[in-house]
């Protein structure tokens, strides 16, 4: 199985940097007695964090280095 393509990791960003904007227009809202929340703001950030994170790694190669040793 093949790991996540930069071009997977690039789209899966622009979708979580959408529903933040989608949650930043509104959090919640009702029509005719149904209601709807959008999902919880903290939660996207940290996802947007760590796809905004997985796109720089993988345009650099790959190779993810801490304290000299390769991860």
């Amino acid at each position: 199985m093949a790991g996540i393509t930069l071009a997977q990791a690039q789209a899966k960003l622009e979708l979580w940097l959408a529903a933040e904007d989608r949650i930043a227009a509104g959090q919640s809202y009702s029509i005719a007695g149904r209601s709807l929340t959008r999902a919880d703001l903290g939660e996207v950030e940290a996802a947007i964090d760590r796809w905004n994170k997985r796109v720089q790694n993988l345009s650099r190669g790959g190779l993810s280095v801490v304290s000299g040793v390769p991860k």
